[in-house]
């Protein structure tokens, strides 16, 4: 079991190069359970017993079904599309001394850049092309080969490269593309995997990412690397679990939110109306009164799930000395006293309640005491719609490289615990 969801993990997160294909990976799996897909610009006619998904930006998507029953209550799940990388910016093409030409790009997140360095990379997102018919279009890019690459400095031209070194985005991080007679091509490029004339690109939205294949390695196979496990491992491990539970009498939802890597903070990010946009435009569709929806949402629960930090075995010292998550030792509860993480008593003990019902272990995070952490969406999307939220995730290492590391028993274990939320 566990290998063939590692498997089919390894071949979700392959196919999802930016947050746009993640979307559109999930929006045709979705499609393929009978989902039906709702614009946010027209009128929504909802009946029970449905199930329906939107997206946003076409970087997020919320997907739910409306039980045969009256609602009683909303069971959510949010995790996040979007992970660091870099995105190439406008007018991308740099000479250099005649000889070279780069792409200019500038840093999305917090990235591990050292990663970055002396592996193949290509290009991947959407373009926006205007039609014959004078439409803006979205198309999904994704140049499938090994395109640039972003060369070390040779240790004899700093020796002191092993004793630590800061990187300069603008100075370190451009990728090579090719030779100066490559000059000019780069958008031709995205003219003909888009399938438009060049001069029809009006904007994209365009990043960087790894080209090595996943790989699930270790002296038992137990673990599995990739790009973008931070967060798609619990996208994909919430997915499944969403269309394997029964979803009888709560409406169910759910969330992958864009943005979350830069604060959350746009029109489709967590600190955005989509997900309150979308529960009342449900309850008025069903013919719920205001004062329902805020009677549901007393009556509701949300799990964010952001992945988490494993104890390093080189640096078991920066770890927390009595929270200290393992991989494939089960889903990580998610703890901070200054509310980065929004997990409290309450929704601790209905988590661990939902885990034991489904046989699933769970661990504890904290940060050391003396070291700052990061936040995840569940305290920012409780701005717009305020619920009894536990932030949980799964425990992986060398979170916001290119190449991350987690275990493979723990997508199970999500999955599993999903399954029994979404009851």
């Amino acid at each position: 079991m566990q290998s063939s969801i590692s498997k089919e993990l390894s071949q979700f997160l392959e196919n999802s190069p930016s947050c746009f294909h993640a979307i559109d990976n999930i929006k045709n799996i979705l499609l393929r359970e009978q989902f039906i897909q709702l614009q946010e610009n027209e009128k929504w006619q909802l009946r029970r017993g449905c199930r329906y998904f939107v997206t946003r930006n076409d970087s997020s998507v919320i997907a739910f079904t409306v039980p045969e029953q009256d609602i009683s209550g909303m069971r959510i799940i949010a995790s996040h599309s979007d992970s660091p990388a870099f995105k190439i910016k406008e007018n991308p093409e740099l000479e250099t001394d005649g000889h070279y030409l780069r792409l200019n790009v500038e840093g999305y997140g917090g990235m591990l850049c050292a990663p970055w360095l002396d592996r193949p990379l290509s290009v991947a997102g959407r373009v926006i092309v205007k039609d014959h018919l004078g439409r803006l279009c979205s198309r999904l890019i994704n140049i499938d080969r090994d395109l640039l690459l972003i060369p070390s400095l040779a240790i004899h031209m700093n020796r002191e490269a092993n004793s630590g070194y800061k990187y300069n985005i603008q100075k370190d991080m451009l990728p090579l593309y090719g030779s100066i007679a490559s000059k000019g091509t780069f958008m031709k490029m995205l003219a003909e995997a888009a399938d438009a004339e060049e001069t029809a690109i009006l904007g994209h939205d365009l990043f960087l990412y790894n080209r090595q294949k996943a790989s699930i390695w270790g002296a038992a196979e137990e673990f599995i690397s990739c790009g973008r496990l931070d967060d798609l491992q619990c996208a994909f491990a919430a997915l499944k679990g969403f269309l394997a539970g029964e979803k009888a009498t709560h409406l169910a939802v759910y969330c992958v939110l864009d943005s979350e890597e830069v604060s959350s903070t746009t029109k489709q990010g967590a600190a955005s109306t989509f997900l309150y946009d979308t529960l009342t435009r449900i309850h008025d569709s069903l013919g719920y009164t205001r004062e329902d929806y805020l009677i549901h949402l007393a009556d509701s629960f949300m799990i964010s799930a952001d992945n988490a930090h494993a104890v390093h075995p080189n640096h078991t010292d920066k770890s927390d000395p009595s929270n200290r998550p393992y991989l494939n030792g089960g889903i990580v509860l998610k703890f901070n006293a200054n509310q980065k993480y929004c997990t409290d008593a309450i929704s601790a003990a209905m988590f661990r309640d939902i885990c034991g019902t489904a046989g699933v272990p769970v661990q504890t995070f904290a940060n050391r005491s003396d070291m700052a952490g990061g936040s995840t969406l569940g305290s920012i999307s409780n701005t717009q719609v305020a619920l009894n939220t536990v932030d949980i995730g799964l425990p992986q290492l060398a979170m916001h490289s290119p190449y991350e590391t987690a275990g493979v028993k723990d997508t199970d274990y999500l999955i599993r615990a999903a399954m029994t939320f979404y009851c």
